[in-house]
Formats: C-alpha cells, structure tokens, sequence
C-alpha cells in the first residue's frame, strides 16, 4: 500500500497539512508540549514535532535533521518506524545515503517508498518519502486510532 506522509514544517510544526503551527519569534519552530518521558530507542536530540497522527504515530526528529530526517514514528512509547525524505532535484543530481539501517534493537518489518508530486507541509517540493516500519502492516494500521487523520491517504496498489 502506498501513503502519503506530511512532516512538519522547520518553521512551523504541521501535522499532515491538517494541523498548522504559526512559528514563534525568531524562527523557533513551535513544538507541541513534550512529553516527560523521552521514548526509549529514539536518538537524544530529537524532540516531537507532531502529536499522534493514524497510521504513524507521533513524529520526532533532530531539528539539525529537518526537513529531510531522519525522522521517528513512535507510538505509545516505542519506534514504529524512522523516514527520510529525497526530493526529485536531489535525485536528479544524484543522491547517497549510506549506511540506512534500523534503529538499534529494532528490524525492519516493511518499506514503503512513496512520491510526493506536489510536496507537503514541512517540505514543499516534489520528493520521496521512505519510510521503514518496525511493526507489521497490521500493526501500522492499528496506530493512533483516534489521533489526526492524514488526509493525504492513497489506495492500496498492491
């Protein structure tokens, strides 16, 4: 099944175009509150950019690393799957990124790989966004019931 996924903006947090944070002064990133608890496995420097979002989880990163990531779903608590974002022109121009494993402790379950003609909040561009689940496709369907629909849902082409 193919998906769209939308991060958030380096100048405002958005959820999936859904949900849009004006950025405060300065050009600080306005971050959702942060929960207390850092979840386990999801690298230090990385904050929640977005709350819960169906199918995903919440969205953390390193602001260092925005917009093309990494980036981390998590959801209660623990990795569901981490992303990079590559837009056409960096593909056009050729594109490498070495060493792509999963987090450590966790195994790659699936990879979706999907194309964002248009872009999304967060990285308005035509690009590719690749995402490495942790959990198995019915697992993934099951995150963040009720959290923000992600509007950008494609049909199943397989």
């Amino acid at each position: 099944m193919l998906r769209s996924f939308a991060i958030v903006a380096f100048s405002a947090v958005c959820a999936l175009g859904a949900v849009a944070v004006a950025a405060p002064p300065h050009g600080a990133p306005q971050l959702p509150p942060q929960p207390k608890v850092h979840p386990a496995g999801i690298p230090a420097d990385a904050v929640m950019l977005s709350p819960c979002i169906q199918t995903m989880g919440e969205h953390w990163a390193a602001l260092k690393n925005m917009p093309t990531g990494p980036i981390y779903g998590v959801w209660k608590g623990k990795p569901v799957f981490s992303e990079i974002m590559v837009s056409v022109e960096q593909l056009k121009h050729g594109f490498s990124y070495a060493n792509l494993t999963a987090l450590p402790g966790y195994k790659i379950d699936h990879v979706d790989l999907e194309f964002e003609p248009k872009g999304h909040e967060g990285f308005p561009v035509p690009h590719y966004d690749l995402h490495a689940y942790y959990v198995t496709r019915a697992e993934e369907m099951k995150i963040c019931p009720n959290g923000i629909p992600d509007p950008a849902m494609k049909p199943t082409n397989m």
